[in-house]
């Protein structure tokens, strides 16, 4: 076994390995850039090398630097964790070069599967099922859409190099074809160095199976059973879980000995994954062949009970492998949901800013986290905005979606708009534990994913209007104890008017929307909470309140109705947990200068902070509704803002690798109307 391992990443991946590594007795090397010279991993390290500035192509990318701090610290051996170097080539040589032991598959592996249009090839050759489609080498314009046409709309382009959703695009009809192109192209070409693609059948209703296999160099290879990964939003995996659900015995031994063939076809060593497209008639295709350690394998090591990365070192080192096939056992059911910086609510565009307050569930053999940052920290421009995973484990599918749900509705961030609600709410929809799912999901069940429906959110409006004056009596009684005069009517609660009801007037707003609420207090005897009474009123309609609050829960009684929910609050924000979602609301203050919830930052200012990656309109043009007019790039997400009706471009204020802060008017546009 290594005595020392340098990790070539950074994150919570990082961090993960430094922990398997810890428990082996191994030392560990990070590398950091300016962005990350106080993260979490550079900390758990033993020891830690500076490879230069925050954007990833001047640090984390530079394999010269990576193998330099390896060969100054004495490392053995380097782990890529996922992304950045992890499925280079280039770099996998370089280490060999320097003997240094590379922990993953070698070189010709990495190669084979480095272009998904060659891993086809492969594939095809070894009889491994796959999805119709043109993966040649001629790239022009013509025919690659000629093969589109041949095999019918709607098609799925692909870069073959690289992964992560990035410069991928279905195109629905004949007439999206150039610009879903052009689009992909671009992004490839940005994320990868190769602007290659490939174009195969877009099924529509498909499942996202994947096998997680591994080989040792003693000719031994084994799979360890597969994860759904097919709730997805731009190409890219949100819930991930394992076992997959209505996977029988036998299509998962088809399924496990199609990933074995696909690996020992191209000489694989390591983890890796072969990632499959699941028919509805149970027929399946080999899509590509991830020849790393995926995000999701945490959900594999819930229920095999085996630590993948520990497995890694071990056959780097030269060992077989810890398990047989028959050794290997499926127990329980586990999912993994990413927490991100994003705003599910505005396309999931990617959110920076500082984690003013981090608090996660607490962990347990249910419950895991695997992360990088701590409270404090700055989701910044640079990287991936991953703040966490979270995994949890129980007997049943059915068992550990509840243990899900409750975990989500734990997590607690402030600072940074995040994706945790948009995750409570997908995995407490009808759908979804139904198991309904395929690759659409989302886009499918928006509306009830998004709580779109007026009826049901006028049966929570009574609970947050009851929270707020709950909480309000509560801090002005401390306030009272606290006074000199606590008899005093001033340091009442009650809404206390010489002569007139107690009444409160709340206006509280969800998307869109706003809601005046008025709360009139009924009666009051010698206590609080359960002793007061209060009717609500709302679009005419009344509700006769009582509640209580303890810590994040309210317990309310509302017409008779008993029931209990979990509150989050930041700042006028407030999120209330129940067992059909999360819903969100905020609590427009009348002295606070009134929020103006029409103000997307989108149109044509900024939606977040990014690089300028193309113009495509000058002053003075012309342009229709819906028409591109500049893409932005942040966090390796393309973002195209379009015009918002006919109109004219009357001036450009940024220009093509320009830096661009979110907010920022980008042009100015008048519309025909004007």
């Amino acid at each position: 076994m290594f005595n020392k391992i340098l990790i070539a990443n950074r994150g919570e991946i990082a961090c993960r390995i430094i922990n398997t590594a810890k428990q082996m007795g191994v030392l560990t090397v990070a590398v950091y850039s300016d962005a990350d010279k106080d993260a979490l991993h550079v900390h758990m390290a033993d020891e830690a090398i500076y490879i230069g500035p925050s954007p990833s192509r001047e640090s984390y990318l530079l394999g010269d630097k990576v193998i330099a701090a390896a060969l100054k610290t004495g490392a053995q051996a380097i782990h890529p964790g996922y992304g950045f170097l992890s499925e280079n080539a280039g770099f996998c040589r370089a280490c060999t070069t320097n003997n240094i032991t590379f922990i993953g598959p070698p070189v010709a592996a990495i190669e084979a599967m480095g272009s998904k249009s060659a891993a086809k090839n492969i594939m095809e050759k070894a009889n491994v099922p796959l999805v119709p489609g043109y993966h040649g080498d001629d790239q022009s314009r013509d025919i690659i859409k000629k093969a589109a046409d041949d095999m019918g709309y709607p098609v799925l382009l692909k870069a073959t190099a690289g992964g992560g959703g990035k410069g991928m695009r279905q195109v629905w009809s004949e007439s999206e074809f150039d610009e879903g192109l052009a689009a992909a192209k671009r992004e490839a070409m940005s994320s990868f160095g190769d602007d290659t693609m490939l174009v195969e059948k877009y099924l529509t209703q498909p499942r996202h199976v994947e096998i997680q296999v591994f080989c040792d160099n003693h000719q031994h290879a084994v799979y360890l059973f597969e994860r759904d990964c097919s709730v997805q939003r731009r190409h890219q995996k949100v819930i991930e879980e394992a076992p997959a659900f209505k996977m029988s015995a036998k299509l998962r031994a088809q399924m496990g000995e199609s990933a074995i063939k696909s690996a020992q076809a191209i000489g694989y060593q390591g983890a890796g994954t072969v990632e499959f497209l699941l028919d509805v008639d149970g027929s399946f295709y080999f899509m590509e062949m991830n020849t790393r350690l995926q995000v999701e394998h945490p959900v594999t090591e819930m229920i095999s009970g085996q630590d993948l990365v520990e497995w890694q070192l071990r056959v780097a080192a030269g060992e077989v492998l810890p398990k047989t096939q028959e050794q290997l056992v499926i127990n329980g059911h586990a999912f993994e949901a990413r927490i991100y910086a994003e705003d599910a609510n505005n396309d999931f565009l990617p959110a920076t800013g500082k984690l003013s307050l981090l608090q996660t569930p607490i962990e347990s053999e249910h419950v895991r986290i695997d992360t990088g940052v701590r409270q404090g920290d700055e989701v910044s421009v640079y990287y991936d905005p991953m703040i966490a995973k979270l995994i949890v484990w129980d007997e049943s599918r059915e068992k550990a979606l509840k243990r899900l749900a409750k975990a989500l509705s734990e997590y607690r961030i402030n600072g940074v708009t995040t994706n945790i609600d948009f995750l409570y709410n997908l995995a407490t929809s009808k759908p979804f534990i139904e198991e309904d799912i395929d690759t659409g999901f989302i886009e499918k069940n928006h509306s009830l994913i998004f709580h779109d429906g007026a009826q049901e959110l006028l049966n929570e409006l009574p609970i947050v209007a009851l929270y707020l004056i709950l909480s309000n009596e509560k801090k002005a009684h401390i306030s009272a104890a606290q006074s000199n005069d606590p008899h005093s009517p001033w340091h009442h609660p009650n809404a206390w008017r010489l002569n007139e009801a107690h009444t409160h007037v709340l206006v509280l707003a969800h998307n869109d929307d706003e809601y005046t609420v008025t709360v009139e207090q009924l009666f009051q005897s010698q206590g609080q909470g359960s002793d007061v009474n209060y009717l609500i009123n709302i679009d005419n309609k009344q509700f006769d309140c009582q509640g209580t609050i303890s810590n994040n829960i309210i317990l309310v009684n509302i017409n008779g109705h008993r029931s209990q929910a979990t509150i989050s609050v930041d700042e006028n924000n407030i999120s209330l947990y129940r067992e059909n979602g999360v819903f969100n609301f905020t609590h427009i203050l009348p002295d606070c200068g009134q929020l103006d919830i029409d103000d997307k930052h989108g149109g044509l200012t900024a939606p977040m902070n990014g690089t300028m990656v193309s113009v495509l309109i000058k002053a003075g043009d012309f342009v229709k509704k819906n028409q591109p007019l500049v893409i932005m790039e942040a966090m390796k997400m393309e973002h195209t803002i379009k015009a918002p009706s006919d109109g004219t471009i009357d001036e450009v204020f940024f220009q093509a690798g320009d830096m661009v802060d979110g907010g920022a008017e980008l042009l100015a546009f008048s519309t025909d109307d004007e």
